[in-house]
């Protein structure tokens, strides 16, 4: 199978009519598939933005005729009951016309802690997600759906709507214990570093065809300072890992989590600048792993449509070429 690759679509970054606009522009592109964030606050107050993810779908779905889309990630448990998630995933696989696929995973508290309900311990998380797996797949059946479970309760639910092709899961994971637990509950795996041992063991778990979907921010511009400045501005966050990520509650924890990290940290863990030769080497990185897609996400708002309407042809040649 080749390789795949994909756009994001950074709802913390961008407007949700850009946001479409860029959607378009990446399929004209030739990208395969884009992916969606699915936030409430962005990670750091100079992004700026946090349209509501589904909506911006719905209207993609539209927009768009044959890339391929993702959640990457909704969390089903806190925020959106998994009910209400299994519903709509039903609706935008409808509206996508079989090109959807529902990316999961057991979400941040900078996104979950609006509605109120405190910030469960890690292993709570995941029991909440194996959980609300369960749900969307019982709902996806069309069948009238009760359920009492630990931490859910569904009554006499059904999804009337249903598309003529199912709706795929994918799961973020992070280590064996993750793969263990998530991948009889899905088809494709996701996960954000190119560690082949945690591919290695998805595959061993995992029967079938499945995907593992990659992503990496990348900040191209013409000028490399630019793109260190810019990206230093708006993903220094990047580098504090999922521990810190998933607990961090605000913008300004981010802020003040990440107040030491220079400009050259960021150049070092992020392709910047002009050379599609240092995107190309990081992207590698994943294919080398063992994943099948990997998506991009370029940084910043102003700088997208440069991107796309230009180098991003290249870079996918060049991609295509590995």
């Amino acid at each position: 199978m080749s390789a795949r690759f994909g756009y994001t679509l950074m709802t913390e970054q961008s407007g949700a009519r850009d946001l479409v606009r860029y959607a378009v522009a990446a399929e004209e592109a030739g990208f395969d598939f884009e992916v969606s964030s699915d936030h409430y606050s962005p990670w750091l107050t100079s992004q700026g933005h946090a349209p509501y993810a589904w909506s911006v779908l719905g209207a993609v779905a539209h927009a768009t005729s044959s890339v391929e889309l993702m959640t990457y990630v909704t969390c089903p448990t806190m925020r959106y009951h998994p009910a209400v998630v299994a519903q709509k995933a039903a609706t935008m696989q409808e509206l996508a016309e079989g090109r959807f696929v529902l990316g999961l995973g057991s979400g941040e508290n900078l996104n979950e802690h609006v509605v109120g309900e405190g910030w469960p311990s890690v292993s709570a998380r995941q029991d909440m997600l194996v959980e609300a797996m369960q749900i969307i797949r019982a709902l996806h059946t069309g069948d009238l759906t009760t359920w009492e479970g630990d931490y859910f309760r569904v009554d006499s639910a059904r999804i009337w709507d249903l598309p003529d092709q199912p709706v795929p899961l994918a799961v973020a994971i992070s280590g064996g214990e993750s793969v263990a637990r998530f991948a009889p509950l899905a088809e494709h795996a996701i996960a954000v570093a190119p560690d082949a041992d945690v591919i290695d063991q998805w595959d061993a778990a995992h029967a079938g065809g499945s995907r593992k979907i990659g992503q990496i921010p990348i900040s191209w511009d013409p000028d490399e300072k630019t793109a260190i400045a810019r990206a230093h501005d708006q993903f220094r966050w990047f580098g504090g890992g999922w521990a810190v990520n998933a607990d961090l509650p605000t913008p300004a924890g981010f802020e003040g989590a990440s107040q030491f990290v220079r400009p050259e940290d960021v150049a070092d863990a992020i392709a910047c600048g002009p050379d599609l030769d240092k995107i190309v080497a990081a992207v590698k990185e994943y294919l080398d792993a063992g994943f099948t897609d990997v998506a991009v996400v370029q940084v910043g708002d102003q700088a997208q449509s440069p991107f796309l309407d230009g180098p991003a042809q290249q870079l996918l040649k060049e991609l295509r070429a590995l």
